[in-house]
């Protein structure tokens, strides 16, 4: 297994048998994940746990496996299956640049009738945009969950807040359709509603999420608010030490009331592929991510107690 280290990341090459996974995310038949690991090293990341299987000690944003599968000889097998692109890493990372991953899943894809979901945190994704515009139900998604760049550069090793915004855009030119995925909601931080006036003319969809903390950066994350956000360190504890979700029960009203008054359609699940009115996208409510429904693939919540 070849290695080596560039800008302090343990890059290693490994063979996988087969790149396509049968997923059980509620917006996806099947994941594929281009490299094992994520460079963008993000504070608040669920993916962290991936590193259980994967052998490594290295801290999570610290090391990249690079991806090296059998091309795949029957693509229309795919056809009519959304493959969601990036569940647990970034396609567009930096390093993509170099080896070129996503390009060549991209073209292995291109004819097979497949609705990708492309998830990013890059702008990246515009050199692709040649193949893009050739393969028919191609959905983008950035996640963003600030307009300050001082937060977003404490939470991620990604582009800038500005970049993302910019690539949604010329993308969104392109014809293709696209999501800002507001996610996590950082309670007191995250101004969703700011963010959504300033992609309302720029995306199709708008997806919100809750910030779900646990496992070991769950701690990282309270140290942080403590030390940065002190004035909020006691609605953190309500929430993520007592259990208290009138926070983003409130926020799902407020929501509510922001899509009544622009004129946007409402839902707690993703509508099929289209295009959405412009400049009236529509709010798709994925509060809370701890209790979607995998198995199902319906993108609903359980019911409320």
């Amino acid at each position: 297994m070849a290695e080596m280290i560039e800008n302090n990341i343990l890059i290693r090459d490994i063979e996988t048998k087969n790149i396509m996974t049968k997923s059980t995310l509620p917006v996806g038949g099947y994941s594929v994940n281009p490299y094992v690991g994520c460079t963008h090293g993000c504070k608040y990341c669920y993916a962290s746990f991936m590193k259980r299987f994967t052998g490594h000690t290295e801290p999570w944003g610290t090391f990249l496996d690079v991806k090296h599968w059998p091309v795949i000889k029957n693509p229309q097998k795919y056809k009519g299956q959304r493959v969601v692109i990036g569940s647990v890493t970034d396609g567009y990372l930096p390093q993509e640049a170099q080896f070129r991953n996503t390009r060549k899943l991209l073209e292995q894809l291109k004819n097979s009738g497949a609705e990708l979901l492309i998830c990013t945190k890059s702008d990246l994704i515009l050199r692709d945009l040649d193949l893009l515009k050739e393969m028919g139900k191609v959905t983008v998604s950035w996640s963003i969950n600030t307009l300050e760049e001082a937060f977003q550069s404490d939470m991620d090793n990604a582009v800038s807040v500005e970049r993302r915004l910019d690539a949604m855009k010329q993308v969104y030119d392109a014809g293709i359709r696209t999501v800002c995925f507001i996610s996590p909601v950082f309670p007191g931080i995250t101004d969703f509603e700011a963010i959504f006036h300033r992609v309302k003319e720029q995306c199709d969809l708008v997806w919100l999420e809750n910030l779900n903390l646990r496992g070991a950066f769950k701690q990282e994350i309270l140290d942080y608010i403590k030390s940065k956000y002190p004035q909020l360190a006691t609605l953190y504890h309500v929430i993520y030490t007592e259990g208290d979700r009138s926070y983003f029960r409130e926020l799902e009203e407020r929501a509510r009331r922001l899509a009544e008054e622009n004129d946007c359609p409402f839902v707690d699940n993703e509508l099929p592929y289209g295009r959405a009115k412009p400049g009236h996208p529509v709010i798709v409510d994925y509060f809370y991510h701890e209790e979607i429904r995998g198995s199902e693939n319906t993108g609903r919540r359980k019911p409320k107690e």
